[in-house]
């Protein structure tokens, strides 16, 4: 490319475009086409499929170029997203016809996987979050617990929060939040992207991440002197400078206008039920972990919403349960009233239906893409508003006094809009003729000039043709003559004096004459006026809207709870569901307990419930055995989902239960998810565990499936035994562990807060029949030499497997039928002989008895021999 003074002015102005954009690809304006140039274009050949062309071909460096449609534009920035590319929208900010030389163009957007706000490019079920990642500089007094700041805002919403969270929780967050796009600072060496997850990667400059600056901007945008009235302390600063950087991006992406963020949240994790990445995947309560979709998840079953802003509501409540009575208390008072009032939830549900995304339409109406059709959704919305407040007038639980109060009319709003804007609006208001007739008296006017101007224009073409004889004669129009007289070849000889030619076609002449050029004058005239007038008076309806904003937002927030709550009843009344009963006790009783997600998409009562009980009394630890395929982690699971559920606010699928107050939930059931991360299935296994011994607390919910499965038998089973053994001295939770290892039901001997449960089996002419009922005690046999035979295992393999079984099983218990390993505050050399759980220790029985001359023996040495070698055991046994 040539330099900057010989080039084109259209090209001077795309290479000023492209420098303010960075590395975003350039989509610049051009008539009808967006079109990419130099490396955009190729980029964009390669991703978008497009056709690579050049611009001056002839010269001696043509430019390459590629294009589309301006109406694919929502298309191409769609696929472009999903390709990990930003693109940058350089639109017409000026009318054509009215430009002195060449089009002024702006950058009117920068779109990024997190800056989306069109509904094209979003999932409406699902929120659209940008977050930033703040690692301030390292102190000595927190090495050993270093602090990340994280910031995440919804472009698409308005909603803004930030905190500070110790860096090993990181990940968790950031699963827990789900972002499309992370903000990083790019000159901070001590930080790694990790590149396998779900969302993007943006770096930043270092000084948007400055403490001074973050504040500053994000005074300015929020209206306020300072951030005290949002309830950041101190030791929030790295909240503070990654939420700067959101919003300085944000600015930057967005130069429309960001009137819709009024507010910064400060989010405290002790507010919410912690759940790790790994054990949100094994519990699959987002996203599945065959597919890693929302389809078959716990969010996508119990998702009966009318609205996509309540659909996005509830997947954040179920991400985030609470962990105080009190609120989660408020919402079951809630889903308790409509699931006791029928008819009231159907009035509700109905009317929801008939409304629109009012949260994402006020995001386009404060980042400056409004058309006419979301002014008219935002008035049916409205229009649905009366019947909702008044149906809720009266109502007890505090929840939907304080939703009642939300719903605020706004009745001269909705009279303004419903009156200016036509039954069926366009997109876009460049479409025109949108405005209601009636509605302003000078557009209707102007309308009917040029209405009649037209009908003039009409009759005057059948004046010509019975006046010239011309029967094929027509009026036609194009920009560039305006209107004009079309006459074929056939009769160009009758074609009269006062026709004046303007251009010769092959097969025809067009003429005009200067009557049709007066009137044309007229219409024209008429047609640019009423179009300007209607243009005014979209804009002083998308004002009068915007200065309902603020109000507006409180109204969709509203609505989204109400839905939310509606749509909890709607579930748990066709379903069956109970009120959880809400306590501080470290209990869990269930009774006939069901999973949810198998609740929903089985026939209903085919599932097969099961109850569960913790308490110091029946025990915190409760260790299930039996066969695979039987139903153990269905069961351990189920149990973790339905706490879950209950501190969502959520009824849940049992006959009765009572949840003691959880303050996290750790699931650690399969490791697929990092086997592409080059971790071994078993140290996978360990880091989790590990997690979980060193932050649970009495008050966590821990379920375990089949630690030690990545080991050696022996180093799985002594693990498994020493975990369990921490759990119950060390931490006191809740828990429940699904284990092929059948030893460990030992320590319901040996543990008094251990319980054995097993999955019941009915053996019958040598089948077996899996109940899927769990049961007091401890399985008595594994069932896997079975399941093997089933799966056509060799039958001589199995036989022999049988053997060895029974061998290794007597090796478990003691002459006296004992556990054959000790409790662990037993002292060492106390005088009980213990034989090992792995082999034959030393012992002085075994010696004496190896010192024997069995044949040099009378009957009478014998029988002494046996007398005082019971004498030993008895002696140590005391």
């Amino acid at each position: 490319m040539g330099t900057i003074s010989a080039m084109t002015p259209m090209m001077k102005q795309y290479h000023e475009a492209k420098t303010a954009c960075g590395d975003a690809l350039l989509l610049f304006r051009m008539g009808d086409f967006y079109e990419l140039f130099l490396e955009d274009a190729e980029t964009a050949a390669r991703v978008l499929g497009l056709t690579l062309t050049s611009r001056d071909k002839d010269s001696a460096n043509p430019t390459a170029m590629a294009g589309f449609p301006h109406h694919q534009l929502d298309q191409y920035l769609h696929k472009l997203i999903r390709a990990g590319y930003r693109a940058a929208v350089c639109e017409q900010v000026e009318d054509p016809k009215q430009a002195k030389g060449l089009v002024r163009r702006e950058i009117t957007r920068v779109v990024s996987a997190g800056t989306l706000t069109d509904d094209g490019l979003l999932d409406p079920r699902e929120a659209n979050y940008l977050a930033c990642v703040f690692l301030p500089p390292a102190k000595s007094d927190n090495a050993d617990d270093p602090i990340v700041g994280l910031a995440w805002a919804e472009l698409s919403s308005g909603r803004f929060e930030a905190g500070v969270f110790p860096r090993h929780r990181l990940e968790d967050e950031l699963e827990r939040i789900g972002p499309a796009e992370v903000l990083y600072r790019e000159d901070d060496g001590r930080f790694s992207p990790d590149t396998t997850a779900p969302w993007s990667w943006t770096r930043r400059p270092a000084w948007t991440f400055a403490q001074d600056a973050a504040e500053e901007t994000l005074c300015k945008q929020l209206g306020v002197h300072n951030l005290d009235g949002f309830g950041f302390a101190t030791e929030d600063a790295p909240a503070i400078a990654a939420a700067g950087a959101v919003m300085t991006y944000l600015q930057e992406t967005q130069p429309s206008g960001l009137d819709h963020f009024r507010s910064l949240t400060s989010h405290r994790q002790s507010r919410v039920l912690q759940i790790d990445a790994a054990s949100r995947r094994s519990l699959e309560i987002t996203r599945t972990l065959r597919t890693a979709s929302r389809e078959g998840s716990l969010l996508d079953v119990i998702d009966c919403t009318c609205t996509p802003m309540g659909s996005r509501m509830l997947g954040d409540w179920v991400a985030g349960p609470l962990i105080e009575i009190d609120p989660i208390n408020h919402r079951l008072d809630a889903v308790e009233e409509f699931v006791n009032n029928e008819n009231l939830r159907d009035d509700i549900r109905a009317t929801l239906k008939q409304t629109f995304d009012l949260t994402r339409l006020l995001a386009r109406l404060a980042t400056g893409r409004t058309g006419p059709r979301d002014l008219q959704q935002v008035a049916r919305t409205l229009a649905g508003l009366p019947t909702l407040k008044a149906r809720l007038t009266g109502r007890k639980p505090a929840q939907l006094v304080q939703i009642e109060s939300s719903l605020h009319l706004c009745p001269e709003l909705r009279s303004k809009l419903e009156r200016g804007l036509a039954d069926e609006c366009p997109l876009s208001a460049a479409d025109g003729n949108f405005i209601r007739e009636g509605y302003d008296e000078e557009l209707d006017q102007l309308r009917d000039l040029a209405k009649g101007g037209k009908e003039w224009i009409a009759a005057y073409q059948q004046r010509q043709m019975d006046e010239t004889g011309i029967t094929n004669l027509k009026v036609g129009y194009n920009r560039v003559f305006g209107y004009y007289l079309e006459v074929s070849n056939a009769h160009r000889d009758s074609v009269p004096d006062d026709f004046i030619r303007k251009q010769t076609l092959k097969n025809a002449e067009r003429y005009i004459t200067p009557e049709l050029k007066e009137y044309e004058e007229k219409v024209l005239a008429a047609d640019e006026k009423a179009a300007a007038r209607e243009q005014h008076l979209f804009q002083e309806l998308r004002t009068a809207t915007h200065q309902h904003l603020a109000i507006l937002q409180e109204v969709a927030d509203a609505m989204a709870q109400l839905d939310v709550l509606a749509a909890l009843a709607e579930i748990a009344s066709h379903r069956g569901w109970v009120r959880p009963q809400l306590t501080d006790d470290s209990v869990l009783r269930i009774e006939n307990g069901r999973h949810p997600v198998l609740d929903i998409t089985m026939p209903q009562g085919e599932f097969v419930p099961n109850d569960c009980v913790h308490s110091p009394e029946a025990g915190m630890i409760l260790l299930i055995t039996g066969p695979n395929m039987a139903g153990k982690s269905t069961y351990i699971r189920q149990v973790a989902l339905i706490t879950l559920l209950a501190q969502t606010g959520c009824f849940v699928p049992a006959d009765k239960a009572e949840i003691g107050l959880t303050d996290r939930i750790f699931a650690r059931v399969g490791a697929s998810d990092e086997l592409n991360r080059g971790q071994s299935t078993f140290m996978v296994e360990m880091v989790e565990t590990a997690r979980i011994l060193n932050t649970a607390t009495s008050r966590s919910l821990v379920i375990l499936d089949e630690i030690g499965r990545g080991t050696s038998t022996y180093d799985g089973l002594s693990l498994a035994w020493a975990i369990t053994e921490y759990l119950h001295e060390q931490i006191g939770c809740r828990t429940l562990f699904a284990t092929h290892y059948h030893e460990l039901t030992q320590l319901e001997e040996m543990l008094p807060r251990v319980a054995n449960l097993n999955v019941a089996v009915k053996e019958w002419n040598d089948e077996v029949v899996f109940l899927h009922r769990i049961v007091s005690g401890g399985a008595d046999k594994s069932y896997g030499i079975h399941v093997a035979r089933l799966a056509g295992v060799p039958k001589a393999v199995g036989e022999r497997a049988k053997d060895v079984l029974a061998q290794l099983e007597a090796d478990h218990r003691d002459a006296f039928d004992r556990p054959t390993i000790s409790a662990p505050d037993a002292p060492p050399g106390g005088g009980q002989f213990q034989l090992t759980l792995f082999g034959f220790a030393d012992h002085p029985l075994l010696e004496d008895l190896q010192k024997l001359d069995v044949n040099a023996m009378t009957p009478m040495d014998a029988l002494q021999f046996l007398q005082e070698a019971k004498e030993k055991l008895k002696s140590a046994r005391v």
